[in-house]
């Protein structure tokens, strides 16, 4: 008798607290980013990326470091080497539009800083939000030692809202 108790308990807490994960997390979307480094000669980096991403409102999630973040390709994995192509994927919270815009930044650091970027691919789910798919094409050097001498690259696909119509003057 001890032990179903024992048994029932565990599973009634088990449940519970798979219900409660579920309730927390539903307000949360899953984002995936696949990066592409370019194959161009020391196009590869050693720095560590940062990636803000944001809807048409202007809301945002940002991500410090992209590969603690939701690194897939294996602890032994040496990220955005020349040729690559990097792959992320991570929760956040949902956005109220989808993904139109990116800053892309490294922090500059290790002996290989300099980074040449082809794109950016960005898709994101939730439970209540179609999926949605974008592509930024970069083609830029992050770095401070190679032009345009920045370490951050903003892409913005987002729509440009439409002007106002004129109002009427009345003389």
């Amino acid at each position: 008798m001890g032990i179903r108790v024992n048994h029932l308990f565990y599973f009634i807490l088990s449940l519970l607290i798979s219900f409660a994960m579920i309730a927390q997390s539903s307000d949360d979307c899953v984002y995936t980013t696949y990066i592409r480094t370019g194959s161009i000669w020391k196009a590869g980096t050693d720095s560590i990326i940062s990636l803000s991403l944001s809807d048409s409102s202007g809301n945002s999630i940002n991500i410090t470091n992209i590969e603690t973040w939701g690194g897939l390709m294996g602890p032994d994995y040496n990220y955005f080497e020349r040729g690559n192509l990097d792959i992320f994927s991570g929760r956040g919270k949902c956005l109220d539009a989808p993904v139109c815009a990116l800053n892309l930044t490294s922090d500059g650091s290790g002996a290989h800083h300099g980074w040449y970027v082809n794109y950016v691919e960005v898709t994101s789910t939730g439970a209540h939000i179609p999926c949605a798919q974008q592509l930024f094409t970069v083609e830029q050097w992050l770095g401070t030692d190679v032009s345009p001498y920045e370490l951050t690259a903003i892409r913005n696909a987002c729509p440009v809202p439409e002007p106002a119509p004129p109002k009427p003057e009345f003389i």
